[in-house]
């Protein structure tokens, strides 16, 4: 069966301001939904306007991987939503928080930390290094590539210690950052991608299109083990 993606984006860069419209008419979520579907994904899309923020219990029962990116509305997003997602998470459901999600609610609450940065506007060239080329979330990419033209992020990242980091980039103003890092909470996969500031056509770049599907296909949930939780009978005998 086709892994089920849900693309959340809040929709609000595309809705007031001409030029993020121009970029992308169908919404960023549009442009990510239509290369996973493109790559044999099932990728619906959401939006903070729709009801319950698109994200009712049933469509994220529904959903193996949700994409989500944010900027300006994260103080937006019900908190009882937030909740939602952080616990299908922990249940198995991927997450591919995208760009300035890492300030989202789900996010923060998953990391337990303010995710903060220092960042600076102004188009520079960003070199993102591949420093982890055996990774799943690699495939298909050569040992770094350019973004032309992108908002800066920089170092120190209060994020806690990635299980791996995949991704490290190089901005034009001198600063580093890590771009793409991996956690697992509970069954949940987490990859958290910076690319995708909205000024710039980033998620028509053939390499940042390859690394969202990758990321998609590993933090797809997989079967593993049952477990049970709370009080239980012993397996064996017990002296009283």
């Amino acid at each position: 069966m086709s892994i089920r993606v849900t693309v959340w984006n809040e929709n609000v860069h595309e809705r007031e301001e001409p030029d993020v419209a121009d970029r992308y008419p169908n919404g960023i979520h549009g442009a990510v939904a239509e290369h996973l579907d493109a790559e044999g994904y099932d990728a619906g899309t959401a939006t903070l306007g729709d009801p319950e923020h698109g994200l009712d219990e049933e469509t994220l029962a529904d959903t193996d991987v949700l994409v989500w990116w944010s900027h300006c509305a994260n103080d937006e997003v019900r908190d009882d939503v937030a909740d939602r997602v952080v616990d299908r998470v922990h249940e198995g459901m991927g997450f591919v928080p995208l760009h300035s999600g890492k300030n989202s609610k789900p996010f923060t609450r998953l990391m337990g930390t303010t995710c903060n940065i220092k960042y600076r506007h102004g188009g520079e060239r960003e070199r993102v290094w591949v420093v982890d080329p055996g990774h799943p979330i690699a495939d298909g990419l050569d040992e770094q590539f350019v973004i032309p033209e992108t908002e800066t992020y920089g170092e120190p990242y209060d994020i806690p210690e990635p299980d791996r980091t995949v991704l490290v980039s190089w901005f034009e103003g001198g600063e580093v950052f890590r771009s793409g890092v991996c956690y697992r909470r509970g069954r949940g996969r987490i990859f958290a991608f910076r690319p995708g500031h909205e000024e710039y056509p980033i998620f028509h770049q053939a390499e940042v299109k390859r690394v969202i599907a990758n990321a998609v296909e590993w933090a797809a949930p997989n079967e593993g083990a049952s477990a049970r939780w709370g009080e239980t009978d012993p397996l064996e005998a017990v002296d009283e």
